[in-house]
Order: structure tokens, then C-alpha cells, then sequence
């Protein structure tokens, strides 16, 4: 095992993966309530993935951060034609009512191994740890929420999100902030070497760890898993 000093974790297909159920009642939602053109359940559900896909691509080559209330917006537009008439659309009130679908179909942890190496990491006690995820439909305060419920925070020393800052992975400055952001009393002497991010994305986590100077690991895309962090 490499005894890092700080480990910096993904979130997203790092520790949890969405619930299809979700997934599936969101869509519905939008299908039944937002949707003047009659698109088919299947094109709604098209039009969110289309959308994520679009924002995560642009969140990683700008390094700044699409909100959820813009990518909800936008998924409104398509399908109904490209419609801009938003007048009618109260976004707080959208996003309280996909987060309480959120939170009665919960993400589940990634894999069965992930609390384990999370508590293993925590054990001897010399380590600290954070989560720095890039976010999409779903904002930080709510992640935060559901890391609480799933009991990862129990092992998590902090969390950034980039909607909270206004910055996506790979952008140098979110990672400097999570560096800046290691509690220095117990890590008074602490070298890049000594930190390692861990995620699924070669291009938002492998190559913006890279350009700091810091440890990485890939892994889901590979034959890594976060098991491999304690061979």
C-alpha cells in the first residue's frame, strides 16, 4: 500500500452511482408536466442525457461550472422545440421537487468495497481526506445530503463542489483550492507527492491532477478499482 498523506476523491462513478429510479421519475416528470410538444417519455429521457453529456464536456474544457438550474432549463427548451418563454418556470420550487425525488430514490454507494477502503484509509489516523466533484443536475448542498445519509462523510475531512465555487475539474484553481484547503496542523510539512486524487475521469480528474503535480488514479474505466488503493 502507498501511504499518502491526503486523499482527494471523485464522487460521481468514484463512490456512488445514481439510482435508476430516479433516473426514471425525473423523466417522468418532466414528460407529464413540462413537455407543450408531446415529446415521447423516450425523448425526454434522451434530451436529459444529451444535456449532461453537453455540460460535462463544457464544464471540463472551460473549467467553470454550468448550475443545475441552467442544465434544468435547458432540457426544458429542447423539448419543447428550443422554446425560450421561461417566464412560467419557478426554479426553485423544480429543484426542490427533483431533489425530494432524489432523496426518496437515494444514489447508491459505487461498490461494496468503497466504504471499506474509505474506513481503512481513515484508520490510522495520519490520513486526511476530501470529496472534489464536479456537479450537474444535482447540486452540492444536496450531495451533501446524501453523503451524510450513505455514511461516506463519516470519512471525509471536507467537500468541495463546483457549483459552490464556480469551478469544474480540470481547472488548476479547484484543485489548488482542495490542496489550500488540507488542514496544515496536522500535515505541517506536506509535498504534492504525497497527495493522490482518485477518479473515474481521465480528462476532469487524471489530467487535472497531472497539472498540479499531484498523484492520480483512474480507475471503473480500467482494471482499477478504489480496492487498489490499499495493495
Amino acid at each position: 500500500m502507498n501511504f499518502y498523506k491526503h486523499y482527494s476523491f471523485d464522487l460521481w462513478l468514484t463512490l456512488i452511482k445514481s439510482n435508476p429510479a430516479f433516473k426514471t421519475e425525473r423523466t417522468r416528470y418532466f414528460h407529464q408536466n413540462l413537455n407543450s410538444k408531446k415529446k415521447s417519455i423516450e425523448e425526454v429521457g434522451v434530451i436529459f442525457r444529451q444535456v449532461d453529456l453537453m455540460v460535462n464536456a463544457i464544464n471540463e474544457k472551460t473549467g467553470k461550472n454550468v448550475d443545475a438550474d441552467e442544465m434544468y432549463l435547458m432540457v426544458i427548451s429542447i423539448i419543447n422545440d428550443y422554446d425560450f418563454n421561461f417566464g412560467d418556470v419557478d426554479l426553485d420550487e423544480l429543484y426542490q421537487k427533483m431533489e425530494v425525488l432524489l432523496l426518496n430514490h437515494m444514489p447508491l454507494i459505487y461498490c461494496d468495497s468503497c466504504l471499506n477502503v474509505l474506513s481503512a484509509i481513515k484508520s490510522s489516523g495520519t490520513t486526511t481526506t476530501n470529496i472534489l466533484s464536479n456537479t450537474g443536475f444535482i447540486k452540492g448542498k444536496t450531495l451533501r445530503e446524501v453523503l451524510n445519509h450513505l455514511g461516506i462523510d463519516a470519512f471525509i475531512d471536507f467537500q468541495l463542489y463546483s457549483d459552490e465555487v464556480r469551478m469544474s475539474k480540470p481547472n488548476a484553481v479547484f484543485f489548488q483550492l482542495m490542496i489550500d484547503n488540507i488542514d496544515r496542523e496536522r500535515h505541517q510539512e506536506l509535498a504534492l507527492q504525497e497527495i493522490i486524487h482518485v477518479g473515474d475521469n481521465p480528462v476532469a480528474d487524471i489530467r487535472g491532477a497531472q497539472m498540479m503535480g499531484i498523484n492520480s488514479m483512474l480507475i471503473h474505466s480500467n482494471n482499477l478499482s478504489i480496492s487498489n488503493l490499499l495493495s
